[in-house]
């Protein structure tokens, strides 16, 4: 199999003890999967990826000199926040339509994805942090960025950022309390989706091994642009540098999950 870089890391201080991750940074395909037979224009809506997550978890990687991972290709390829035996992993379906590329899919090629894609983002996340818990002698804090739609349908979605969990509420609490303190921004508790998924990134790299961990959602529209990433990234970054210097974070514990 050619080697493709399914990962881009960027170098942080590692005793900073704290990891970015970005799950859905990026939209792109290899050319040579066509699209996947879509209108290239999907590429750019969130189906795709998570549109400005990339921008703001540079921005954050560079204020708090933390190091973060980031996919390179689009989740309508293979879902890096599924676990490989999730039946989403690879869509077949996207907003109603049959995406021709994943349907239908033989065996072989669903393994050539997991080992091209999902696989390697996996392992250099993993190296990630234990990069970071080697130079901090602890475990780091790990936060995952993500954007959400402004709607569903026809409903407006009133967040402005929400923080999704599952068991472990030590670094979820905290966080949930610094957003809701920032006048005139509204927050979300697993909204508008909960953060108990068995084999997602944060179960497979922290829930399951006792590292304290949130996902943080920002709304879309919020962060498509420079100023709104200038913004929010200027809000996150003190919070996420009093998170990472609480000691209670940085020990292994272990939660019940709801997964």
């Amino acid at each position: 199999m050619p080697k493709i870089n399914a990962y881009a890391r960027i170098a942080g201080k590692y005793d900073t003890g704290l990891v970015l991750l970005a799950d859905h940074a990026m939209a792109d395909v290899p050319g040579d999967y066509g699209a996947l037979g879509l209108q290239h224009s999907v590429f750019a809506r969130h189906v795709a990826y998570d549109i400005g997550v990339e921008a703001l978890t540079r921005a954050l990687a560079a204020r708090l000199s933390a190091p973060a991972v980031l996919s390179t290709f689009s989740r309508l390829l293979i879902d890096p926040n599924r676990g490989e035996d999730d039946p989403t992993l690879i869509m077949r379906i996207s907003d109603g339509a049959i995406i021709p590329g994943n349907h239908p899919l033989a065996p072989e090629e669903r393994e050539k994805r997991l080992a091209l894609f999902h696989r390697p983002y996996h392992e250099a996340v993993e190296r990630a942090i234990g990069e970071a818990e080697a130079a901090c002698g602890r475990p780091p804090l790990v936060i995952s960025l993500h954007s959400f739609t402004p709607f569903w349908k026809e409903t407006a979605r009133p967040w402005h950022a929400s923080v999704l969990w599952d068991g472990d509420p030590r670094a979820a609490r905290p966080l949930l309390a610094a957003l809701a303190a920032i006048e005139g921004v509204i927050v979300g508790d697993n909204e508008p989706y909960d953060g108990a998924l068995k084999g997602d990134t944060m179960n497979r790299h922290c829930m399951s091994k006792g590292i304290a961990h949130a996902l943080i959602e920002i709304r879309q529209d919020l962060i498509a642009d420079d100023a709104g990433v200038a913004l929010w990234a200027d809000r996150l970054a003190p919070i996420l540098a009093d998170l990472a210097q609480d000691e209670t974070l940085h020990a292994r514990r272990h939660f019940p999950s709801r997964a």
